[in-house]
């Protein structure tokens, strides 16, 4: 049941019903400690990309390291997709977040001080294995303590994801003129350091509540679920085109003839629209009990907008880039079903471990392939030819997760501990 307490680690795991004071109540701390680390997950990405270059001329790694720590951020999510469930089971899901806070800052702030590639990739590779472990952790974490509040949850999460994306960008290359890159760097350890001390209330106070009712879980038979396949693929694939899009659209416009400017403006429109997406995607799943009609006209939005950039890349260029923009929202919208297509926040970890595992790891070969076809062919028909073929299984994933059925796997309850373990841990 839904318990009306309010404690400050007190999980809302059972059926939905309205809390009418809602931010009076002790969930207040855990909004803003969820919110906080979400604004960091993905700064240790964006904040580095546009330094690369000026940290290789320093350190003297060219551009096959470079690609390599542009292929980790994937790689990490996708593998933090496989330990997060396992983890969250054997130390508690609270007790696994406030690791991710911490390895997150430590590894944002010790890559600062890296003085080789070989070091700034080990800590790069601890502080996106933290955001990735948080990527998985923060549904469950919506589905256990506000499952009366999941569309507004999850808008508000993930508009600090979008936050914790262009802000470090953004603020990258002016810092490192005025102080150098290694302080344009460490900044953002500040972020998980302010959801330090949050997470270290909400875990020591979960640990105190012996007596909580939830089971512990062990969720089963997930990857034979066509649900759990179905959000993996309309997930993974909106990752694999985004990516890539990324990766890929200031080349595309400088082969057509644009400017490094109009290439650069491109790609920050095309960012920038992902906020319409964050604001809309949770409503319009919570709203509509198939929103399989949305999903399937941002999936044309992608495939048109590919078609324009590809064929007529200077002739209505914002109109294909405002496409492409709008086009991944079935990624905020896959988020949200994680926790609307289960029935429980151990379902829930599952659920999101297995689509972001799978779907972080398919979606790293993305900007590669693209990249492999278009010097193989000295062209971009045949990359575009790819990424229609990710955009139709966006839909087909989308068509599955989009039923409003519940995932049917076997949830096993695990052995009890001893009064002095910690008893009813996820």
């Amino acid at each position: 049941m839904l318990v009306n307490d309010p404690d400050l680690a007190l999980p809302h795991s059972g059926p939905a019903r309205r809390t009418p004071r809602f931010m009076l109540s002790g969930r207040l701390v855990v909004v803003v400690a969820i919110l906080v680390f979400a604004a960091s997950l993905r700064t240790a990405v964006t904040s580095i990309a546009p330094l690369l270059t000026r940290i290789g001329d320093e350190m003297g790694f060219g551009a096959t390291t470079i690609g390599l720590i542009g292929m980790m951020p994937t790689a990490m999510f996708g593998i933090a997709g496989f330990l997060a469930p396992a983890l969250s089971r054997r130390i508690g899901l609270e007790n696994l977040t406030l690791a991710a806070v911490v390895a997150t800052g430590a590894g944002i702030a010790l890559r600062a001080t890296s003085s080789s590639a070989g070091v700034l990739l080990l800590w790069s590779g601890l502080a996106l294995l933290g955001m990735g472990i948080g990527n998985i952790v923060i549904p469950p974490l919506v589905k256990r303590y506000f499952s009366d509040r999941i569309a507004l949850m999850s808008t508000a999460y993930i508009t600090f994801v979008q936050l914790g994306t262009a802000v470090p960008a953004a603020l990258a290359v002016p810092v490192a003129d005025a102080h150098g890159w290694r302080i344009s760097l460490a900044m953002w350890a500040l972020v998980p350091a302010m959801a330090l001390l949050p997470w270290i209330g909400i875990a020591a106070a979960r640990r105190r509540r012996r007596d909580d009712d939830a089971a512990t879980e062990r969720v089963t038979g997930l990857w034979r679920t066509p649900l759990a396949w179905g959000m993996t693929f309309m997930f993974g694939m909106t990752s694999l085109v985004t990516y890539s899009l990324f990766t890929w659209l200031p080349t595309m416009i400088s082969d057509a003839g644009g400017s490094d400017q109009l290439g650069g403006a491109v790609v920050a429109v095309f960012s920038a629209l992902g906020f319409i997406g964050t604001l809309v995607a949770p409503a319009v799943c919570a709203r509509f009990r198939n929103p399989f009609g949305f999903a399937a006209f941002f999936t044309i939005c992608l495939a048109v907008g590919l078609a324009g950039i590809t064929w007529a890349p200077m002739s209505g260029t914002w109109v294909w880039v405002a496409l492409l923009g709008v086009g991944p929202t079935t990624f905020p919208m896959a988020l949200t079903l994680i926790n609307l297509r289960t029935r429980s926040d151990a379902e829930s970890a599952a659920l999101s471990g297995f689509a972001q595992g799978v779907g972080y790891l398919l979606a790293c070969t993305g900007p590669l392939f693209v990249g492999v076809l278009h010097e193989a062919t000295r062209g971009w028909t045949l990359p575009t030819a790819f990424l229609f073929i990710a955009v139709a299984a966006i839909a087909a994933g989308a068509a599955v997760a989009c039923r409003p059925l519940p995932i049917v796997v076997e949830d096993v309850p695990l052995p009890q501990n001893g009064p002095d373990d910690l008893a009813g841990q996820p």
